[in-house]
């Protein structure tokens, strides 16, 4: 069965160029363009990860990954931003991996296979793990 991605992004171009890549890599996508659009669609369909952008109507991102986590804690998400300087805030918060836009598609893909290739033990590990450190992904324009 394919894995679904919630892609939540403002941007309807960016949200119909990712979800084509995602697409063609064999993902099922479901897309969100406001932060609650986005807390509603992830109670009602389970994606097994969420790509996040922080500048939403409505709700920011962070306050859209408080509610989806306080139901869902193990869900992996990653922030998609082109907002700067938002990686202390996304060590504090948790957050799998960030990346600048413009994203580079090929690390973002490896980065899903990757977090939807971990085990629930294995990712509860790592929550929990005083270690962790967010992955902080290079972006296109560097």
């Amino acid at each position: 069965m394919k894995k679904t991605i919630l892609l939540a992004d403002d941007d309807d171009s960016v949200r119909k160029m990712v979800a084509r890549v995602l697409e063609t890599a064999g993902y099922s996508v479901t897309q969100a363009a406001t932060g609650p659009e986005a807390v509603a669609k992830s109670r009602a369909r389970e994606p097994d990860l969420i790509l996040l952008d922080l500048k939403l109507p409505e709700q920011e991102g962070w306050q859209v990954f408080e509610q989806i986590s306080r139901f869902n804690p193990l869900l992996p998400v990653v922030v998609i931003t082109a907002w700067p300087n938002q990686y202390e805030e996304a060590i504090r918060r948790g957050i799998d991996a960030l990346m600048e836009k413009p994203l580079d598609l090929p690390v973002l893909l490896q980065t899903i296979r990757d977090l939807l290739a971990e085990s629930d033990v294995d990712r509860t590990r790592r929550l929990t793990d005083r270690n962790f450190t967010t992955a902080y992904l290079a972006h296109a324009g560097s």
